[in-house]
């Protein structure tokens, strides 16, 4: 499979740079009569606040724990886009993930209420691990294909999300669009590892049968290699008014969560440090209406923020995502400086469910289940790996047969973001910019839904964390079959907004 090298960033903004000429748009450029009958594109952009009350479950980890302090307020990042015919809103969350049956119902208020289509709406989530759940309880709850009802937190999100979009759309007002790139490297590590023959430790499944370890012990001479790539590429789009005034920042990267959290913290991560570093270095002084940036999570399956080669060095809580959300900002904020804007931006969306086969446990994960729960008692803090996942593979074989995935893809100017409701192997996001038309298009993780983690069959193959029944939930071929729909759904959108080029 074919890399980015680090001249990408350099190429995709010359090609950026180039499209912007062939629209005779460019930072001081004269605007025709034309132009000037022209909509005019416009932007908006707002915050709603989805922290939860102290108790809910905190659910990073394998055993859930409630919320006992505030560290950072959680948000729902909104951003309206309008072109005098199409309106896109956009909507990061800080949470771990969100149920379908969430984002079908903001998206429904939405709709209601400022009469954009649900199909032109993307809300995702970045992953955080130190947020309380809107997934649907802690137990087999998030494997419903549709909740029967929405727990509290969860109208609560629905209903802020759709607070947050109508208040972006409220603030629309003219603006120029600017789109680039930048490698950050240095920042990310595949996380899934060939060990050396006969240091491969069991699965809960009891076998050591898996090729690959996620997370395995740092600086160990049992290391090998990375099973996979990595992605370093930021992609970004800023917004702001034809007279200077920022409005908004989008940025994507393959970055998994960065955690130090203390045990009870809510916090949005290093996700919400990158979004108050671009608001404090594009906005220094507070503005009306207010900046608001946007960090998604990219394609970060296998990635995280661990140098595996190397012996953990002492940090203090919250540390090291500071020091990696303070570089992130600053590298975004430098590889944006003089790059060419267009206030001539056309936009277009794709909307499409897919169904993929449903993962089942085969009749020997079924039969080991059955064995390795001792009694449905045992509180959740005290089960073990085993009797965890034992509990998962019983809720997998309650799945329908297949699962309606949302899939979509949204144009701006140049560029094509695709979305997945799953955990997204980097692999697959490196491949969807190479089959859209490279950099800066990009795909977001955890949009409209979860359905777990999103390895290739190369990767499925290899077993591993990602991979076992529970934490993986659709089939085998499911990455292969997404990716060329989302392709698809990118050339609609070229196709539409060439279409309306010409008119």
């Amino acid at each position: 499979m074919a890399r980015l090298t680090p001249t990408v960033p350099l190429i995709t903004n010359m090609l950026i740079a180039c499209w912007l000429s062939q629209a005779g748009i460019g930072q001081g450029a004269e605007v025709t009569p034309n132009e000037a009958a022209t909509p005019r594109f416009q932007a908006g952009a707002a915050t709603a606040c989805i922290t939860p009350p102290l108790g809910e479950p905190i659910v990073g980890g394998f055993h859930p724990f409630p919320a006992e302090h505030i560290h950072d307020d959680l948000h729902a990042r909104c951003l309206v886009l309008d072109d005098g015919s199409t309106r896109l809103a956009l909507v990061i969350c800080d949470l771990l993930g969100l149920h379908r049956s969430v984002s079908d119902e903001a998206r429904r208020r939405i709709t209601a209420e400022t009469g954009i289509p649900p199909e032109q709406v993307l809300i995702a989530a970045t992953h955080t691990h130190s947020a309380t759940t809107a997934l649907g309880g802690t137990g087999g709850e998030r494997f419903q294909p549709v909740l029967p009802e929405l727990t509290p937190y969860q109208g609560f999100v629905a209903q802020r999300i759709a607070d947050g979009v109508r208040c972006a759309t409220n603030l629309l007002r003219p603006a120029e669009l600017v789109v680039g790139t930048v490698d950050v490297p240095e920042h990310v590590f595949n996380r899934r590892w060939f060990m050396r023959p006969g240091s491969m430790p069991e699965n809960p499944f009891g076998s050591a049968d898996d090729l690959v370890k996620m997370n395995p012990p740092r600086a160990s001479p049992n290391l090998d290699r990375p099973a996979g790539p990595t992605d370093p590429t930021i992609s970004f789009l800023s917004l702001r008014q034809p007279d200077g005034q920022p409005i908004a920042m989008l940025a994507s990267y393959s970055l998994h969560y960065v955690g130090g959290v203390p045990r009870g913290h809510v916090s949005a991560d290093y996700f919400g440090v990158v979004c108050d570093e671009l608001a404090r270095l594009v906005a220094p002084e507070v503005s009306d209406p207010p900046f608001v940036a946007l960090l998604a999570n990219g394609t970060s399956g296998d990635i995280n923020n661990i140098n595996f080669r190397e012996p953990a060095a002492p940090r203090a809580p919250y540390e090291q995502m500071r020091d990696v959300a303070r570089d992130v900002a600053a590298r975004i904020i430098e590889a944006s400086a003089d790059l060419p804007a267009s206030r001539r931006v056309p936009l277009a969306a794709a909307y499409r469910e897919l169904e993929i086969a449903a993962r089942h446990p085969t009749p020997q994960e079924a039969a080991w289940a059955a064995t390795a729960l001792p009694g449905s008692d045992t509180p959740d803090a005290a089960k073990t790996l085993s009797e965890i996942y034992a509990e998962r593979v019983q809720a997998l074989a309650k799945q329908p047969p297949t699962v309606a995935v949302p899939l979509q893809v949204f144009g701006i100017g140049p560029v094509r973001i695709g979305t997945m409701p799953c955990e997204i192997f980097c692999e697959i996001g490196l491949d969807f910019r190479r089959q859209s038309g490279g950099a800066p298009g990009f795909l977001i993780s955890l949009a409209h839904g979860y359905l777990g983690y999103l390895p290739t069959p190369r990767q499925h193959d290899l077993g591993g964390y990602e991979t076992w029944p529970g934490t993986n939930r659709l089939e085998r071929e499911a990455s292969d079959r997404m990716l060329k729909e989302v392709v698809a759904l990118s050339a609609e959108v070229d196709a539409t907004i060439a279409g309306d080029s010409q008119r």
